[in-house]
C-alpha cells in the first residue's frame, strides 16, 4: 500500500509539473506567399528568435493557408482564430487614423531607420490613443520609400504626372496621388501585372522590391523616386490578447525582447535589403530608373504641402501632440543616419 501511495504521488507531481513545461505553439495567419520577404525575412526570423529567448518553451508556426484576407486580420486576431497576424493600417480606411504619420512623402530613404523612429513615436505618443486596443501590439514597420513606374510614359516633370491612370494603395498615398494630378486605380497587388499588361492602368506607385515580386518589372519600363519617398505604408503585427494573457512573465519579457524596437529594425532591414535587390533585377530587365531633379521636387513639395494635417487633426482629437510626434519621428530617423 505504501508503495502505491507514493507511486501515486508521484504521479500527481508529474500532472503538476506537466503544464509548467509544456510547449506553447503560436499560430501565425498568414495571406503571403512564402517567398515574401515579411514572410521569409521577417516573421519566420522572428519565430526563431522568439523559440530561441524562451528556450523553446514557444514556438511559432507560421500558417500555410489564408484564413482571412487582409483587411479581417486585425479583427480574425483579436477574436482569437489566429494567435498573431499581420496587415497594412490603411487596409481598413479610416479606422487607424495616426498611422499617416509616416505614410507620407519625404520622411526617408531607409525603411529600416523609419521604421524604428515609428516603433519609437508608437511606444512613447501614440499609444494612448487605443488604436491597437484589444490586441498585444507586437511591432510596426513600414516598407521602403514608395516610388513612381509607368509602363510606357518617362516622367521626368510633375506635368508629365497629369491624368495618368495608377493604381495605389490604401492610406494617404491616395491623397498624394490626386494632388498631383494622377487617377487612382484601385486594384489588390496580384492583379496589378493584369491591369498593367491590358493598359487599364498606365503605371503604379510601389516600393522597388514590390516590382518584381509582383512580375511587374516585365511590364513597366521607367521609374523615378523622389528624395526620402514619395510615400510610405504601415503594416502591424499583433498578438491575441489571450493567447498573450497565457504566457508566463518570463516568456512575455523573452517576446517583448524580440519584437517590438528589435522586430521593427530587422523588418526595415530587410525591406531595405530586398529594395536593393529588386532595383538590381529592374535594371537588369532594362527598366530605366531615375531620381526627380531639383525643380520636380520642389514641385512635388508645394503640391503636397499640408497633406499631413488628417495626422494633425486625428491626433488633436486623440490628446496627443502631432506637431511633436512628427519632430520626434523626424530627429529619430536623422539620427539613424
Amino acid at each position: 500500500m505504501r508503495k502505491f501511495l507514493a507511486m501515486l504521488a508521484g504521479v500527481a507531481a508529474l500532472g503538476l509539473a506537466g503544464p509548467a513545461d509544456a510547449e506553447t505553439t503560436l499560430r501565425v495567419s498568414n495571406w503571403l506567399p512564402p517567398s515574401h520577404p515579411i514572410v521569409k525575412d521577417i516573421l519566420a526570423p522572428w519565430g526563431e528568435q522568439v523559440a530561441e529567448a524562451t528556450d523553446g518553451r514557444v514556438k511559432v508556426e507560421i500558417m500555410a493557408s489564408p484564413i482571412g484576407k487582409p483587411p479581417a486580420q486585425f479583427d480574425l486576431i483579436r477574436s482569437g482564430v489566429a494567435d498573431v497576424g499581420y496587415s497594412v493600417h490603411g487596409y481598413t480606411p479610416g479606422r487607424f487614423k495616426l498611422t499617416s504619420l509616416v505614410e507620407g512623402p519625404f520622411l526617408s530613404d531607409s525603411a529600416e531607420a523609419l521604421s524604428v523612429a515609428y516603433w519609437k513615436v508608437q511606444n512613447a505618443m501614440l499609444d494612448k490613443a487605443g488604436e491597437h486596443d484589444g490586441v498585444k501590439l507586437l511591432t510596426v514597420f513600414t516598407h521602403g520609400p514608395g516610388m513612381i513606374y509607368t509602363t510606357k510614359k518617362d516622367v521626368a516633370s510633375l506635368e508629365d504626372l497629369a491624368g495618368l491612370k495608377m493604381r495605389i494603395g490604401g492610406g494617404i498615398v491616395s491623397e498624394i496621388a490626386q494632388r498631383l494630378g494622377m487617377i487612382g486605380v484601385q486594384a489588390p497587388s496580384p492583379q496589378v501585372y493584369e491591369i498593367l499588361a491590358n493598359g487599364v492602368a498606365d503605371g503604379i506607385l510601389f516600393p522597388a522590391e514590390s516590382v518584381p515580386f509582383f512580375r511587374i518589372d516585365e511590364v513597366v519600363r521607367h521609374g523615378i523616386s523622389v528624395p526620402g519617398g514619395l510615400y510610405n505604408t504601415s503594416f502591424f503585427v499583433v498578438m491575441n490578447r489571450d493567447a498573450w494573457n497565457r504566457l508566463s512573465d518570463e516568456d512575455k519579457a523573452a517576446i517583448d525582447s524580440v519584437s517590438g524596437e528589435a522586430m521593427a529594425r530587422m523588418a526595415g532591414k530587410a525591406w531595405d535589403a530586398a529594395d536593393a535587390a529588386g532595383t538590381k533585377t529592374m535594371l537588369d530587365k532594362g527598366v530605366t530608373l531615375s531620381k526627380a531633379d531639383d525643380s520636380m521636387t520642389a514641385a512635388i513639395t508645394e503640391k503636397l504641402e499640408g497633406v499631413n494635417a488628417g495626422f494633425m487633426e486625428a491626433a488633436k482629437a486623440a490628446g496627443i501632440d502631432g506637431q511633436a510626434a512628427m519632430d520626434m519621428l523626424k530627429a529619430e530617423v536623422a539620427a539613424a543616419k
